[in-house]
């Protein structure tokens, strides 16, 4: 049975990109980009806005505020070019032009629920933030991960990741410092359908 991990990069308050911010913030270091580097091999899920997003990136446009990529930013898209991806679009058009790409027009929900029960390898998200809401509601997410960057966008933050999204009791299975600031914290996921401790009489 494979597994399901959700995967966010964000600013310390919650948002997953800034604008006029540089992919990661630009504050990404050694530590960080070695541990990227050592990923296992994942299936990559994603909905339309950030296919359209990471296949222009990989066509070779440039992030708004940026006058060409950086060297760590181009990496990363090219390993993602590589990379088996799911697309969930009802809005695309085949045939997908990024490379190892597969549209899936079926409910998500349902089509990852039998892609984990048929696999065996990672399945992980990127970006994708209401896919992300619809698998962890449906309690298909086995770990979810944050690497929370020393930054808040308060005044240019785009892109809250929690809005909208049920109570979940998260229970800590890793954490790791990378090169003095940038702080990852992974935990086994549980959708609670009302608070621990009830609702006061």
């Amino acid at each position: 049975m494979s597994e399901l991990l959700v995967d966010f990069i964000t600013s310390l308050d919650g948002h997953a990109s800034g604008e006029g911010w540089p992919g990661f913030w630009g504050l990404e270091g050694p530590e960080y980009l070695a541990w990227l580097g050592e990923q296992p091999e994942a299936t990559y899920l994603m909905g339309a806005n950030t296919y359209r997003l990471m296949s222009g990136f990989a066509a070779g446009e440039v992030p708004k505020g940026q006058d060409e990529f950086r060297p760590e930013e181009e990496a990363s898209v090219d390993e993602l070019t590589q990379a088996s991806k799911v697309v969930f679009s009802s809005s695309l058009d085949q045939p997908l032009t990024w490379a190892n790409s597969t549209l899936v027009r079926d409910n998500a929900v349902e089509a990852v629920r039998a892609m984990k029960s048929s696999g065996s390898g990672l399945l992980s998200t990127i970006g994708s933030l209401s896919l992300c809401r619809s698998l962890l509601r449906a309690g298909l997410v086995d770990r979810f991960r944050v690497v929370m960057f020393p930054v808040i966008t308060g005044a240019t933050g785009e892109e809250r990741i929690y809005d909208g999204y049920p109570d979940v009791a998260l229970e800590m299975i890793e954490h790791r410092t990378f090169d003095g600031r940038i702080q990852l914290v992974e935990y086994k996921p549980r959708v609670l359908e009302h608070p621990p401790l009830g609702v006061p009489a």
